[in-house]
């Protein structure tokens, strides 16, 4: 897959790991997802996306939803779309890192938050974005508290910043 480059690209855009896989799994949604980055025309997302996605891969190999082939296929084009600068890769630094801690001791009780899913969080706010893309129901949950907007681009639902206090 080349790199998605268009005339008419909106701001870039973050995503986290479940949209990118979603991105190459043949499952419901995936072709807004196409749709929506090739718009982007650049998207970004946590340097952790990379063992996440070649861990959803596997599981979905594991379950015997895909066999060897297209398992192999699907690694081998992410990895190209990664070498061909597809998805921007923000590392996970050790500031990232403490505001993830300190997100968590700030977080209501009430907040189900996976710690990874935490990680984009605070990558999203610390590259200035406003909104996260994502189908995961938790994360998008989670976004107000950091003054985020979440958009579920496969369902078009949008979780408002006010729903909760921010930190």
């Amino acid at each position: 897959m080349a790199k998605i480059e268009t005339a008419d690209a909106i701001a870039p855009t973050y995503f986290d790991s479940a949209l990118i896989a979603k991105f190459y799994l043949n499952e419901p949604g995936r072709e807004a997802i196409r749709v929506l980055a090739r718009n982007a025309g650049i998207v970004v997302t946590s340097g952790i996306a990379v063992a996440e996605i070649s861990a959803a891969f596997h599981r979905k190999f594991r379950e015997g939803a895909v066999d060897h082939d297209v398992f192999k296929a699907l690694h081998g084009q992410f990895q190209h779309d990664l070498t061909n600068g597809l998805w921007r890769l923000i590392g996970p630094t050790e500031a990232l890192l403490e505001q993830v801690r300190i997100l968590f001791v700030r977080l209501d009780r009430l907040v189900f938050l996976r710690s990874l899913d935490a990680l984009h969080l605070v990558t999203a706010r610390a590259e200035h974005f406003d909104r996260i893309y994502s189908n995961d129901r938790h994360l998008l949950a989670a976004c107000a508290a950091l003054g985020l907007e979440g958009i579920n681009p496969i369902r078009q639902t949008f979780h408002k910043i006010d729903s909760l206090p921010k930190l």
